[in-house]
């Protein structure tokens, strides 16, 4: 299993949109082949950060399955005017299981 890591850092102002924008969106993550799961989560001390984690069964499912996919331009078009900057992204492997 694999974690994407994504600090998204939205639009003064803008946070109430952009999370009925991700409310939208979600569903075309969830679709993917090789998803497993995922969650928004905002920042108590800046209000303006999120961070989305997801859990997909491959790295290969994030970076070509979905980035590569239709469905990726349409996730596109709901989120990204919502960025400044643009998100980092980052994949996280299992090292120490509880």
């Amino acid at each position: 299993m694999i974690l994407e890591v994504a600090t998204l850092d939205v639009k003064a102002g803008q946070e109430q949109q952009f999370e009925l924008a991700f409310q939208q969106a979600s569903p075309i993550i969830a679709s993917m082949k090789g998803y497993l799961s995922h969650q928004l989560q905002r920042c108590l001390e800046n209000k303006q950060r999120y961070v989305l984690l997801v859990n997909w069964a491959t790295l290969e499912d994030h970076t070509i399955g979905f980035r590569q996919s239709p469905q990726y331009q349409e996730w596109k078009r709901l989120l990204h005017h919502f960025y400044d900057p643009f998100p980092t992204v980052e994949h996280f492997e299992p090292v120490v299981f509880a």
